[in-house]
């Protein structure tokens, strides 16, 4: 199975234009993702993407998230707090420079951020 990804070196990049709503966020919750490489078909369950995904401060989800592809997560700034409560209390705190990576099906969250924080992930099928 070929990597949907093209041949890119190192480029600066545009941090105001791109950003659009993730699947699976609120429309009014101010989270934002921009899409670096790749693409991931969730349908066809294949691909592979690599995004930056922006939280703002005060944001918090209210349920775990799951999904049938890999995720790697690597906190590049600002803070993350994993495991709250629909009231977004509670949970364990992390700074950045932490990573998780999980496989298919591993249920994770909620989430919520303080201060904001802009998250480097990874995402993709097991190759057939």
């Amino acid at each position: 199975m070929a990597i949907n990804k093209i041949h890119d070196e190192f480029h600066k990049l545009d941090m105001e234009q791109g950003w659009q709503l993730p699947e699976g966020y609120d429309a009014n919750s101010g989270a934002q993702e921009l899409i670096l490489s790749g693409a991931l078909d969730t349908v066809n369950k294949k691909g592979s993407r690599t995004r930056l995904l922006r939280l703002p401060a005060g944001l918090f989800t209210k349920k775990p998230f799951v999904h049938d592809y890999w995720e790697e997560v690597f906190l590049v700034q600002g803070d993350l707090t994993v495991g709250n409560d629909e009231k977004g209390e509670g949970g364990v705190p992390f700074k950045g420079y932490t990573y998780a990576v999980r496989p298919p099906g591993a249920w994770h969250g909620p989430f919520k951020s303080n201060g904001g924080c802009v998250l480097l992930e990874i995402h993709y099928y097991d190759p057939a």
